[in-house]
């Protein structure tokens, strides 16, 4: 089972996820592809995990993704796809590499993702090739995803192949 729930910044996405991730059975365990990088950063962490069950695990793998992807048994909840990519050197992440080990996965697989595609076209470089590179993963892993759910000011809407 891979479950995509996609939406924008403070849309309540993360909090959709961890609902869906609670139905998936246990163990769960977060995945964070990112350090936090200040204060404020860590507070929102802080308050992710504060919320979630404590018999929840959380790791911080940073860009390494899927090497924690393929080591964790039980269900996992990514947090966010968009933290991968920035987290990755010139924002390129392996797409195909990622596809491969959410098919391997024997377990339920949860993936939180920010939803590019309705925002402000960026006015630099480095943001349009961020808005490109996530919106071609979104795609690819909405491809393969059992089910996609659209989470806009905390509504969520399932999305059909």
């Amino acid at each position: 089972m891979i479950v995509v729930v996609i939406g924008g910044t403070r849309s309540g996405k993360s909090e959709i996820a961890e609902q869906v991730a609670s139905k998936l059975g246990e163990p769960v365990t977060v995945v964070v592809p990112a350090m936090a990088v200040d204060d404020e950063h860590s507070e929102r962490i802080a308050q992710h995990r504060e919320r979630r069950p404590p018999s929840w695990a959380t790791v911080e793998c940073g860009p390494d993704l899927l090497g924690a992807l393929d080591t964790i048994r039980g269900t996992v909840l990514v947090d966010s796809l968009g933290t991968w990519v920035s987290a990755s050197p010139s924002l390129d992440v392996d797409v195909g590499a990622l596809l491969d080990v959410l098919h391997r996965r024997v377990d339920a697989s949860v993936l939180v993702t920010e939803e590019v595609g309705l925002s402000v076209h960026p006015s630099t470089e480095v943001g349009r090739r961020f808005v490109d590179a996530l919106g071609a993963l979104n795609a690819a892993v909405a491809e393969i995803a059992d089910e996609v759910l659209l989470v806009v000011a905390g509504r969520t809407l399932r999305l059909d192949p």
